[in-house]
């Protein structure tokens, strides 16, 4: 008889991994205030309180999925490399000493289905740079830049082992993209579409199994609450009308295995944090706000897990 493994198991290996948990942790709140604190996403998208903080206190960092069940948040403000590892339970480590150029204002995604990038960023002067990470959590020196330098950008998984970087700023924001191939190679600049808006400091998550989606954002006019499909092919769909408060410093990540969660940042007026969340159904619809559960804050890094 064969054995019967229960749905959420932690057996699940690569190369399919099921996304099943995720987990909010780090950012800030205020004009100074940088937090560790994490918070907990279950199967069925709730959000928990704050769990107690674990390493550097820092924003903006960029976190993703390795090795099919874990995670990693990495870099952040002010202006670090330290990385942390998030077990397949969703328990965060302390501190590995930084790996490649200290910087904010990153993103991070999986790629090759075991395996993760972070890339582009401000150290102090926007940067394209990239850093792969192992199936084992190893984070790699410096990769030279390809694309256009800037910074906070966006970046998801998609076609189940590829990845995409796309938008940003460097003093103007930009709505172009680049691709990851499933060897963790960045392609150089593709062009936005017409109907996108170029902005920066918003968020994107798989859904689906093999496509993303990104939402949110500073346009420079003001918050959006505009999203843009993107496909398994890693094309970026024109603007589909917002669902949720507009907001920039967001972030998102998969769960339940097919669905995504969006989750905190500002909200206008300005300096106002948020901890709303939104989730994403398994056709790429984001749903009303959910009332915040953890501490409100922004630039916090996200990443599925188990």
């Amino acid at each position: 008889m064969f054995p019967i493994i229960p749905a959420n198991s932690v057996t699940e290996a690569p190369p399919n991994p099921i996304n099943d948990e995720g987990i909010f942790a780090f950012g800030g709140y205020g004009l100074f205030t940088r937090v560790n604190i994490s918070n907990l996403i279950s199967n069925t998208g709730v959000v928990a309180s704050d769990g107690a903080g674990v390493g550097l206190a820092r924003d903006t960092a960029g976190a993703c999925e390795y090795d099919g069940d874990k995670g990693i948040f990495g870099f952040g403000f002010s202006f670090t490399a330290v990385t942390n590892l998030v077990s397949n339970t969703g328990v965060v480590a302390t501190d590995t000493v930084g790996v490649g150029t200290a910087r904010g204002g990153l993103k991070a995604c999986s790629y090759g289905e075991d395996k993760g990038i972070f890339g582009y960023g401000n150290t102090g002067s926007y940067v394209s740079m990239t850093n792969l990470v192992s199936n084992a959590g190893v984070v790699a020196t410096d990769t030279a830049g390809v694309g256009t330098d800037r910074g906070y950008v966006m970046a998801t998984q998609y076609g189940g082992d590829k990845g995409i970087f796309g938008f940003g700023y460097d003093g103007s924001n930009y709505s172009m993209t680049n691709l990851v191939s499933n060897v963790g190679v960045v392609a150089s600049d593709t062009a936005g579409v017409s109907g996108v808006t170029a902005r920066r400091d918003f968020a994107a998550c798989t859904y689906g199994g093999d496509k993303g989606i990104c939402a949110f954002g500073n346009d420079d006019v003001g918050y959006l609450d505009t999203s843009n499909l993107i496909s398994n092919r890693g094309v970026v769909a024109s603007d589909t009308a917002g669902v949720g408060t507009g907001r920039n410093g967001s972030n998102a990540c998969e769960y339940g295995e097919d669905k995504g969660i969006f989750g905190f940042g500002y909200i206008l007026p300005w300096i106002t944090d948020t901890g709303n969340t939104n989730l994403v159904s398994n056709v790429g619809v984001i749903a009303s706000d959910t009332a915040a559960v953890g501490t409100a804050r922004r630039g916090v890094g996200a990443c599925s897990f188990n």
